[in-house]
């Protein structure tokens, strides 16, 4: 009787230790980019200078391409001068309405007038504005599409990465479901020639299980702000227990 307690006792502690080390198991991973970025023109126009080419690291709001904006610059010119040219006739008239010379319907006109003009300014500033294409985000060029001279709309012009954090994919076993919570770390290893060892946090679980593969997805945040990893590597993952 007590042999058979110590052969249960120890098939328990064989599966216990089977599942422990099942949990701790290295799992396969790819590494890839947070974010892709189509960079566009949020005008026509043609290109008058791109300023960054493939492999440039960009910092947010940091200029990329130009469109020719002649037209707009003098747009600009001449809203400020009709401005300019409003407000004196309004100085002038203020002495005449003070002498009750200009009718207070005359006073409110001007004074509408030059509203208006400074509203236009506003308006030819943010046209002349859309002719320069700014990066939504910190990232690297990765491909650049057109180039100087050539005719842009809506089709990209350039596209970015986003590799601070990186997204690690990892395909996880349906017997792990319910082990693997958001926030729980997990130990990523990128493949050759990179190697070496660094700590994500799990930002995505999957609640869908893929009934062909038995599998799962989870997505894992990896910090990356020196910009040492490239995305696209294979890597080994392990979740850390809490």
């Amino acid at each position: 009787m007590v042999g058979r307690l110590i052969q249960a006792a120890a098939l328990c502690w064989l599966f216990l230790g089977a599942a422990l080390s099942a949990q701790e198991q290295d799992l396969d991973g790819l590494i890839e980019p947070y974010e892709v970025v189509e960079i566009s023109s949020r005008v026509p126009g043609i290109l008058d200078e791109v300023t960054v080419k493939r492999g440039d690291l960009v910092e947010k709001e940091q200029v990329l391409a130009r469109l020719k904006d002649s037209l707009e610059k003098i747009a600009v010119k001449l809203a400020r001068a009709r401005v300019e040219f409003s407000t004196r006739r309004a100085e002038r008239n203020e002495e005449l309405y003070q002498a009750q010379l200009v009718s207070v319907h005359e006073k409110d006109e001007l004074e509408t007038e030059i509203l208006i003009n400074k509203l236009q300014v506003e308006e030819a500033v943010e046209i002349l504005a859309m002719r320069t294409i700014r990066s939504p985000v910190q990232g690297v060029v990765v491909e650049r599409s057109r180039e100087p001279g050539e005719s842009v709309g809506s089709e990209p012009i350039l596209t970015i990465v986003r590799i601070d954090p990186l997204n690690v994919e990892v395909i996880v076993p349906v017997e792990r479901f319910g082990t693997i919570a958001k926030g729980m770390r997990a130990e990523v290893r990128p493949e050759a020639p990179v190697g070496g060892m660094y700590v994500g946090e799990v930002a995505i679980v999957n609640q869908i299980i893929d009934a062909a593969s038995g599998t799962f997805g989870v997505r894992v945040e990896l910090p990356n702000h020196d910009f040492k990893l490239p995305a696209g590597l294979k890597c080994k993952v392990r979740f850390l227990k809490q």
